[in-house]
């Protein structure tokens, strides 16, 4: 009687690892054509579009200011004033007119500084 039962569970157990086996690349599928995929890869394509806000390396000429908390570089000829990132940097040259070189980054109008230096033409 238990080997009839036994022959009984045989079959299904059989078709349970064929499902299984069957469903595992069903699932596979689906985890390709998953909507959230595209939202991800849009979140690894932002960085990218981070850099393009950025523009390329220029120098940037103008006076070093205080502006509240932070030192910006004021450009008088185009009455333009920039943040910089690197505040330790332009500390020492506070009241100077100088020469930065960077990035910016137009989103918040701050240069990401490569060198600052003192403007031979003042």
């Amino acid at each position: 009687m238990k080997n009839a039962k036994l022959f009984l569970w045989l079959p299904a157990l059989g078709v349970l690892v064929v499902a299984l086996t069957w469903l595992q690349p069903l699932a596979v599928a689906q985890q390709d054509r998953d909507p959230a995929a595209p939202a991800a890869q849009q979140e690894q394509a932002q960085p990218n579009n981070k850099m393009t806000q950025q523009s390329d390396v220029k120098t940037f000429t103008g006076k070093v200011m205080k502006s509240g908390e932070e030192l910006v570089l004021k450009n008088n000829a185009n009455q333009t004033t920039y943040k910089m990132d690197d505040q330790e940097r332009a500390k020492s040259f506070e009241g100077r007119t100088v020469k930065v070189t960077g990035s910016l980054d137009a989103a918040s109008n701050t240069i990401q500084v490569a060198s600052i230096e003192l403007d031979s033409g003042t």
